[in-house]
């Protein structure tokens, strides 16, 4: 018969592509019974094969003994099979594990180091918490074998015990100790040791502060990255809790850095730096700031390194932690950085993201937002295509690259081919990129930010750049919308804010509102596709109604909000229009200096009744807040359109003709008032209850009747409008017919523009409306200026001079200079000094800094902290996150390895009720114990009553023969144990008599029965003692 080996099973596999099925159902047939003979060979080849499918997800578990089977030759090669087939299919619940166990045991006391490898290295894969403590007792003496391999096996295998069993590390932990501290051990089981204690280290760090000075000359002699990278990982860890190994360390981490060319273990001293408190601890001293500046060097060297981004990354992470404590370094390696923020490798960008942000301070703030928003202008939307998921030539098989180089380019898969232009952004990377440049300038109340006209040009820049969120038809729910990811809302938020904080830009920011409320601006402010953006308009209409008073065109501004396109906006927006419409309104009509004259009075009754006719439809709205308003205003309104209506124009038009009072000053009194300040958010919190305030009260006392009432009149009349407008459907609320525009307009033409060697300028991240204004405005400021050069403009913008007009005529064509023409000028050296306080310090004079002052928080009392805040999201409870390996290792961070620190911390809740289990069984055994005790004591005194009968048998026998034959001699008293030598001494009969009181109190001791025998013994020494005192003539009377 043909044996197949595994070779030959893995090159049948091969030739049978289509039908790998059924020759694995073949195969493992053929191993069923093979795996049944007693040939141990093909037994081991059987195993072997069926462990090689196992890997494939067949189940031989149904081999669990033959395994056992060969595990148990007492050949090495087949003792390796089975060993791997054990590691390979055996689980902590396999039946024949309570088998294998003395198999295994057997294995580890052999005499050869082979045979102890092969159990040493299954035990890890198949122990359960029964087998830990069986196994431990021949585990410890492996750790003083001869051989370092067995040694090193031994620490680890200890360490797997102890991840199932933790208690097991206890007794284990002072042989490991030994040998760790041993000089002439072997550098293998050295670095074992201490990857294990590296391993246990950052769960409970104070058991193995002891251990530092030996740990410490492990990392100072080196030799090997690895245990110096874990070592320095523990120190991490140690340092906190000792902080003079700052100092001790410091030497030996500068000399790494600067010396190794291994960039992992350069890393790491890095990272052990930061995270063990080392910069933090040294900062503000000369050695500090130079090991922080060679770290941050370091650093920015493994960035510039080309092609390796995982160095790239690394180094990222690195920054991130220098920059809480030295974040003027971080941000002077900003080109470095920043570079970082267009590769295109996304997880890259984002650690870059999350490290410009800690790094911003006012001198790089412009320059790291025109950065990012140049990125966000510049680079392409990533639509379904880019998508690695949607590539199925990607996601199922890999395609051949041709040959020949010249096509090498051609045939490369579209997801890895070069190109010069900009990776597309996907859009919540978009969104990830706005929040960042929002939070970084309003930091700290925009701590940041000197210019604040720039700030608002942003955020008017980042609405045309939004991405496109979910369409939100008019019917949906307002708590959907709340939670709706519009990054729109987070801009008109910020807008909002910096008017009411700083009211020397508040015109600027008014400005900003009404370009994005505008219609016929719609197209130009926000993009040209999708929806992004729209939740700025809910906060530009706030602005527009509440600082109405600061609108330079107030009637486009009506006009937009009246439009029959904002029916198409969310409730929310829609509702804060609403609230606007008024205010504008009384803006436009509320001026009581100009004259009450026909075309006034016109103009107002047309314009009150626009607003009728846009207010009338919504008094049926779905959302309850926007019906509310509507019907509140709709009445406003018509009261205003009658009182309007009511009053006369004035006959002569030089007359000077009162306007009607409820436009003037009834209106605009429901809008004015106190100026709406910041809040703290703890305030409300602190205003005291009023005394006589009782919220139990009803409101109406007669409320039930006015309900009952109300119930039985009903809505019976056809005549009603109140009932037919809640009754009849309108449609005019619903949405409008969307304008249809032609494609060519929608298209987003591509515009390159040229690079500049600046690296934020503004024309690269602000669309050219923004720029003509601030050129216009620059123009303005600077007309006077003489050192001002206007380069769009014909003639010189400055200050025309005599000179100046000289110079300009002669650079003309055709036309000579006069040089006669030219004025003489007196030069007055001794008027220097005088002269020169008039002459201005720079050639070009800056823009005035302007004084800007940004409003605080109001609240009572002192400022509360910011905890307990609903706006600021407080960090969720981090997961415990699960071993790498099979088993948990939870369990170990409860074990203490110092017995005497133990009593002096808190117990955990496990801990407790493990004592508490202890105690009970501790006090149970403790009752046992004493149960036995008496038990044996008075078993023993039972027989010691026998003893002393015995004995005084003997001694009567012995003295009465002393007595007739010899003189009786006076010798000591005896115990009753006596030897044989003291037999023939004669013994005084008085201290005969003190044996009686002690039986007789034995006696009394026992019980009823033993009472009796011992009176008939008694009676008998009676006897005894009678014929003695008869015979002996010095014997005592009784």
């Amino acid at each position: 018969m043909f044996e197949k080996s595994l070779f030959d099973l893995i090159r049948g596999l091969r030739n049978h592509k289509g039908s790998e099925r059924e020759y694995i159902a073949e195969s493992i047939k053929e191993c069923r019974k093979e795996i049944r003979t007693n040939d141990m060979d093909l037994k081991a080849t059987a195993l072997m094969k069926l462990t090689y499918l196992e890997m494939f997800g067949h189940d031989m578990s149904w081999a669990s003994f033959n395994v056992l089977e060969v595990m148990s030759s007492s050949k090495f090669k087949q003792k390796r099979t089975g060993y791997l087939a054990a590691v390979q299919s055996f689980r902590r619940d396999t039946e024949v594990l309570v088998l294998a166990e003395n198999q295994l045991k057997k294995d580890i006391m052999s005499s050869s180091p082979q045979y102890i490898a092969l159990p040493l290295g299954a035990i890890p894969h198949v122990i359960n918490p029964s087998m830990a403590n069986s196994v431990l007792s021949d585990l410890i003496p492996r750790l003083t074998h001869s051989h370092a391999m067995v040694r090193k096996k031994t620490v680890v295998t200890l360490y797997r015990l102890a991840l199932v069993y933790p208690e097991t590390l206890r007794p284990a932990w002072p042989k490991i100790k030994e040998r760790l501290l041993d000089d002439d051990e072997d550098a293998s089981v050295t670095s074992a040791i201490v990857n294990v204690v590296c391993e246990l280290g950052w769960r409970r760090p104070q058991d193995f502060l002891p251990l530092a000075p030996r740990l410490f000359d492990l990392l100072v002699e080196g030799g090997n990255n690895w245990m110096a990278i874990k070592l320095i990982k523990l120190f991490a860890t140690l340092t906190p809790l000792e902080p003079r190994l700052i100092k001790k360390l410091l030497p030996p981490l500068t000399k790494i850095i600067r010396e190794t060319s291994a960039m992992s273990l350069l890393y790491e001293c890095i990272s052990g730096i930061i995270q063990g408190g080392i910069l933090e601890a040294m900062e503000g001293t000369a050695e500090g700031e130079e090991v922080a500046k060679l770290c941050v060097g370091k650093l920015r060297g493994m960035m510039i390194i080309e092609g390796d981004a995982n160095l790239k990354y690394v180094a990222l992470l690195a920054f991130e932690k220098i920059v809480r404590s030295h974040p003027y370094l971080v941000s002077q390696q900003q080109d470095v950085i920043l570079e970082c923020i267009d590769d295109p490798d996304i997880s890259i960008r984002m650690r870059a993201l999350d490290l410009v942000v800690g790094m911003v301070n006012p001198d790089n703030l412009t320059a790291i937002v025109g950065r990012l928003m140049r990125q966000l202008r510049n680079a392409p939307i990533a639509t379904a295509a880019h998508d690695p998921s949607n590539d199925r030539a990607r996601m199922t098989e890999v395609t051949p690259y041709a040959d020949d180089d010249s096509e090498a380019e051609d045939v490369l898969p579209h997801h890895e081919q070069r190109s010069d232009q900009p990776p597309p952004l996907p859009d919540d990377y978009r969104i990830s990129v706005i929040r960042r440049i929002l939070e970084m300038c309003s930091r700290d109340t925009y701590s940041n930010i000197t210019d604040f006209e720039w700030y608002i040009d942003v955020l008017t820049q980042l609405v045309r750049v939004s991405p496109a969120t979910k369409a939100a038809s008019v019917v949906e729910e307002e708590e959907e919308l709340e939670h709706s990811d519009d990054i729109g809302g987070g801009i008109g938020y910020e807008l909002q804010n910096v008017a009411i904080r700083v009211k020397s830009v508040r015109s600027e920011a008014v400005d900003a509102a009404q370009s994005l409320v505008l219609v016929d601006r719609r197209d130009q402010m926000f993009p040209a596709s999708g929806n992004g953006g729209q939740g700025v308009l809910e906060y530009a209409g706030w602005l527009v109604g509440e600082f109405s008073n600061y609108l330079t065109h107030p009637e486009p501004v009506m006009t937009s909000l009246l439009h029959p396109a904002s029916l198409q906006l969310s409730s929310r927006t829609l509702a804060v229009y609403l609230q606007a419409i008024p205010k504008v309104f009384s803006s436009i009509a509320g001026n009581d200096q100009i004259s009450w004259t026909p075309e006034r009075k016109t103009l107002m009754s047309l314009l009150m009744a626009r607003i009728i006719h846009f207010l009338e439809p919504l008094s049926t709205h779905p959302s309850l807040e926007v019906q509310e308003r509507a019907v509140e205003y709709l009445e406003l309104m018509r009261l205003a359109a009658e009182a309007a209506s009511g009053t006369a124009t004035g006959a002569d038009q030089n007359e000077f003709t009162d306007p009607p009072l409820l436009l003037t000053q009834a209106i605009p009194a429901l809008f004015s008032g106190a100026e709406l300040n910041p809040v703290a958010p703890g305030a409300q919190r602190k205003v005291p209850v009023p005394d006589d305030l009782d919220l139990d009260a009803p409101i109406n006392s007669n409320l039930q009747h006015l309900l009952s009432v109300a119930d039985m009149e009903g809505f019976e009349t056809e005549e009603d409008d109140v009932y037919a407008a809640y009754s009849e459907p309108i449609a005019a609320y619903a949405e409008a017919p969307a304008i249809a525009t032609p494609a060519a307009d929608r298209l987003d033409v591509p515009h390159k523009e040229p690079t500049s060697y600046q690296n934020a300028a503004e024309d690269e991240y602000l669309d050219p409306d923004i720029i003509a204004r601030r050129k216009a405005e620059r123009r303005e400021r600077y007309k006077d200026d003489p050192f001002y050069i206007d380069p769009e403009a014909d003639r010189g913008s400055g200050a025309v001079t005599p000179l100046s007009r000289i110079v300009r005529d002669g650079n003309r064509e055709n036309n000579e200079l006069d040089i006669d023409s030219i004025p003489i000028m007196e030069l007055n050296l001794d008027s220097k000094a005088s002269s020169s306080e008039h002459l201005p310090r720079s050639r070009s004079p800056r823009k005035p800094i302007r004084r800007v002052d940004i409003m605080g928080d109001e609240t009572l009392g002192p400022a509360a902290s910011d905890a307990s805040r609903e706006d600021i999201v407080q960090p969720r409870p981090s997961r415990a996150k699960k071993s790498l390996l099979e088993v948990d290792s939870s369990g170990l961070g409860a074990l203490s390895l110092d017995d005497e620190g133990i009593s002096n911390r808190k117990l955990t809740q496990l801990e407790v009720e493990r004592k508490a289990q202890e105690d009970a069984e501790m006090k149970k055994a403790l009752q046992e114990v004493e149960r036995l005790r008496l038990e044996m004591q008075r078993a023993s005194e039972r027989l010691h009553v026998k003893e002393e009968v015995a004995v005084k048998k003997k001694k009567r026998k012995v003295r009465r023969v002393a007595v007739e034959g010899d003189e009786p001699v006076d010798t000591p008293p005896a115990e009753p144990e006596v030897g044989e030598e003291e037999k023939a001494t004669p013994v005084k009969k008085k201290k005969k008599k003190k044996v009686k009181p002690e039986g007789d109190v034995e006696k009394a001791a026992e019980g009823a029965a033993e009472g009796e025998e011992e009176s008939k013994v008694k009676k008998k020494k009676k006897k005894r003692r009678t014929v003695v005192m008869d015979e002996g003539a010095d014997a005592p009377a009784e």
